[in-house]
């Protein structure tokens, strides 16, 4: 044994390196945000970004791992959670409307021209579908990130786009649970069935949601915040987030669902303001960068043949195409003018993390193969990355009003 060897046991050593990899994703993260927002873009598309680079791809200093992977998971939940927090709710009431067609839309044209590529590209009609699938789910928490950061979380446009994107989430849930149900059963009756009892856990979780968000939980706060103990209202706050989060998950949903009625119940008590500030300094600081990263890092782009490329290329395309044409006419249809939709289109470009969950699913199944599920989080990768330039883009300077209508 040698002298270093001695001092130090490197097994332990080796154990801890996970330690590094935050502090490294931690440090990366706020350098790379700077200079986004130096060269004028929201800092979440360089915190995407660096992800890429840190991750396998390529430099290789961060590696995807359990811990990795639960940390991000937490990030989200907590981000949604601000997001539910800050949603006005009298506002979400006034765009219902435009949401049911914005996710209408941002769900039917995308479903049938994934269809159409992979049949093109010589699938059979199971994986076909399911390619279809991955393009309809929309990851709202980048779009509420750089809505916060451009400060039009709280507009029409806004609001709506975070109403799209939780119908969107059911809708592609349920379109999801159809293409499995039929593929994986010999029976279609059995699977008409689960399809049915999905619906009804769906209708069951929202109504207890509602139930438990205007009853159980204000008397809960009033009951902890006479404890004596340190932040109890920011601790129950993580808690509710998480409850909610694990209770959507139960009923066959998204966590991210659950987390955002969570914050969307307690933004009409008069905790809210406390909670968002709070809850904001805990999650920006450390859960939500690592899962920002995560994303990036999840991608491995190496050895793709051509066609693997042209598959990409073409649908990398469609997807961006079919949110911003499918959410964009939801939105005019509901009487959005054209910029109006046009960010609402552009917000509902992501596919983020609910679009690698669905991927997941697909190679599980046996829908997909590896070389396919690695194509889908490319995919899901450069959408992501899309979105904030995009929204950016689309606002611009505001010289109208939001809305016709």
């Amino acid at each position: 044994m040698n002298l270093i060897e001695q001092f130090v046991n490197l097994e332990e050593l080796s154990q801890f390196h996970f330690l590094l990899e935050i502090a490294l994703i931690l440090v990366a993260v706020k350098i790379a945000g700077h200079l986004s927002k130096r060269f004028g873009q929201p800092a979440v598309f360089g915190e995407l970004l660096v992800g890429v680079i840190l991750g396998p791809s390529l430099l290789g200093w961060v590696h995807q791992s359990d811990m990795l992977r639960e940390l991000a998971e937490i990030g989200v939940i907590l981000l949604m959670f601000l997001a539910g927090l800050e949603t006005d709710v009298n506002e979400f009431k006034r765009t219902a409307y435009g949401s049911s067609l914005t996710a209408v839309g941002g769900v039917i044209l995308p479903l049938i021209a994934g269809f159409g590529v992979g049949l093109l590209f010589g699938y059979n009609y199971s994986t076909a579908i399911f390619i279809g699938t991955v393009l309809v789910a929309t990851s709202v928490s980048i779009s509420v990130q750089t809505l916060r950061e451009l400060g039009k979380l709280q507009s029409k446009e806004g609001v709506t786009v975070l109403g799209a994107a939780v119908l969107d989430d059911i809708l592609g849930i349920i379109t999801l649970s159809v293409v499995i149900g039929f593929v994986a059963s010999d029976d279609s009756g059995g699977s008409i069935a689960g399809i049915l009892l999905l619906l009804v856990k769906i209708i069951v979780f929202f109504i207890i949601t509602l139930l438990a968000g205007r009853t159980l939980l204000p008397r809960l706060f009033r009951a902890v915040s006479g404890m004596l103990t340190t932040e109890v209202v920011l601790t129950f706050g993580i808690i509710t987030a998480l409850a909610f989060a694990y209770f959507a998950e139960m009923f066959g949903m998204a966590g991210i669902v659950g987390s955002y009625f969570a914050g969307l119940m307690l933004s009409l008590s008069s905790y809210r303001e406390e909670l968002f500030e709070k809850v904001e300094t805990v999650s920006f600081s450390f859960f939500v960068p690592i899962f920002f990263v995560s994303i990036g890092v999840t991608a491995q782009v190496k050895n793709f043949s051509l066609e693997m490329l042209y598959l990409i290329v073409t649908l990398t395309l469609v997807a961006i195409v079919t949110k911003l044409i499918g959410g964009g006419m939801g939105a005019k249809l509901a009487g959005f003018n054209w910029r109006s939709s046009a960010i609402i289109g552009s917000g509902m470009i992501a596919r983020g993390e609910v679009g690698l969950i669905v991927a997941t699913i697909g190679l599980q199944k046996g829908l997909i193969d590896q070389a396919l599920f690695t194509a889908a989080v490319v995919i899901v990768l450069v959408t992501t990355l899309v979105t904030p330039p995009a929204l950016k883009a689309a606002i611009g300077r505001r010289t109208e009003p939001s809305q016709n209508a």
